[in-house]
């Protein structure tokens, strides 16, 4: 919301605002850019009499404020309406969806139209750190959206997604998530299914093959498709069983990943990137294939790619102290917990990996989810379990920490479930040597366990 804010802004739009907790990094980038705000809800924070009331998705009956914007019948409608009215339509909707990589593959593909030339706005769900913001808003006829499929608003249960006029979609992976919105995978694909239905017949499809619902979803597209995978077995083939785009002689090190592109069998080029990790590697043929679809230069995407400098809390090193590395990361479904532990394996080879994990999100606090969290972590060296986010929300369907810590440490993990973060930097602190690397995963602040970790390390022993 504060984004959109911005953007507001930047539109000529005089705009205030107000949340139940108003906290950094939103309260420094709302008075950066000189936009009031007031933390909590109230009536008077209608006054003066507003044009437009944008309510938030978190927001729903009862809440004071909204209370007073239905008596008083004020105008208002959703952060995704405004979105598609005052800043996709009339342009080319780059919109890039799927479970997993929205964030990382949209500022990436900003960057690249960026150094393309082609000037686009846009609006994600991260600090972009090569922009060192999270929209922008230009003259372009470009426009890249993170394409959430999380519900709109009280009044507007449908994905946010569906409100983005998609001329040219990245639909990377499809796998269960939001469990608290979506009553099932059947309900959740459909979201996507529709999203897919959106696409106009001049318009583009890219499509991950490496994703199973995608493939059979993409079926039923009618725009073309262009389709991108990690290997591409004979991607020649006519049949649609391999796809087209793929990467080959790829190489992960320590200054990121190395690999050649291959366009319907043909070489595309060979691409540089800092990135780590196989997930990134699919990110890339996606926004490669998006930026062709709108003519973009191939020299000027491999300059994109090699000069992209990722977005905050993606892999990102928030500092060293005593020669251990603490790596912040927004992970939280077991599928990106696995790719993002890969990812720091393949970076930091040769030292030791400890995870530390808090189960944040509805789903990710779920019981089902134990069997694919235990496969999750199998490259961590250690692995440190937080407890759960307001566990009496789950009632019999919570995840057991306790119990599975057990089963890692059945399978030779050493592993250790601690709840609360101060006990957490105690263990570590005590347990962590240099050349440790801790990957801190969650998608909420975690406590601050970043700052206070390093905080720690870099105290004097006794002092921490």
């Amino acid at each position: 919301m504060a984004s959109l804010a911005g953007l507001l802004k930047a539109a000529g739009h005089t705009v205030t605002g107000s949340d139940e907790n108003v906290y950094p990094p939103m309260s420094h980038e709302l008075e950066a850019l000189g936009i009031p705000y007031q933390s909590g809800f109230a009536s008077a924070n209608l006054e003066p009499h507003p044009d437009i009331v944008i309510v938030g998705n978190a927001i729903s009956r009862g809440n004071v404020e909204l209370e007073s914007v239905l008596n008083r019948k004020l105008r208002y409608t959703s952060a995704a309406a405004v979105i598609q009215d005052e800043f996709i339509r009339g342009r080319h909707s780059l919109a890039v969806a799927g479970t997993h990589g929205k964030t990382s593959t949209s500022s990436l593909l900003a960057w690249v139209l960026e150094v393309a030339g082609l000037n686009p706005a846009f609006l994600i769900g991260g600090v972009a750190e090569n922009f060192g913001r999270s929209f922008r808003l230009t003259d372009s006829k470009y426009f890249v959206i993170e394409a959430d499929e999380y519900d709109t608003a009280y009044f507007d249960k449908g994905p946010k997604m569906w409100h983005y006029l998609p001329d040219t979609a990245i639909v990377a992976n499809i796998e269960f998530d939001h469990a608290d919105i979506y009553r099932d995978a059947i309900a959740y694909n459909f979201a996507f299914s529709r999203f897919i239905n959106l696409i106009p017949g001049n318009g583009t499809l890219v499509a991950g093959w490496d994703s199973p619902i995608v493939r059979e979803l993409s079926a039923k597209s009618l725009a073309p498709v262009e389709s991108f995978g990690y290997s591409g077995g004979d991607a020649s083939a006519t049949d649609g069983a391999h796809p087209m785009w793929h990467a080959e002689k790829v190489r992960f090190g320590p200054d990121g990943t190395k690999f050649t592109v291959l366009h319907n069998g043909k070489e595309w080029g060979a691409v540089e990137s800092p990135l780590a990790g196989a997930f990134s590697v699919r990110n890339i043929l996606s926004v490669i294939a998006a930026a062709e679809s709108v003519g973009a230069e191939p020299d000027r995407v491999r300059d994109g790619l090699r000069t992209y400098k990722s977005v905050k809390r993606r892999m990102e090193v928030r500092g060293e102290a005593g020669g251990v590395t603490v790596i912040d990361d927004f992970a939280h479904h077991p599928t990106a917990i696995r790719e993002t532990i890969s990812a720091a394996r393949q970076k930091y080879a040769g030292r030791r990996l400890v995870a530390v994990y808090e189960p944040r999100s509805y789903t990710a606090q779920l019981r089902e989810f134990e069997g694919a969290y235990q496969a999750a972590f199998a490259e961590a060296d250690e692995i440190v379990l937080a407890g759960l986010f307001h566990p009496e929300r789950y009632a019999d369907s919570a995840l057991d920490p306790a119990a599975l810590v057990e089963r890692w440490k059945k399978a030779g993990k050493r592993a250790h479930y601690i709840p609360a973060v101060p006990d957490i930097v105690a263990e570590l602190t005590e347990t962590l040597g240099a050349g440790d690397v801790v990957l801190v995963m969650s998608n909420g602040g975690f406590g601050g366990l970043h700052e206070k970790l390093l905080s720690a390390l870099e105290a004097p022993p006794g002092k921490s």
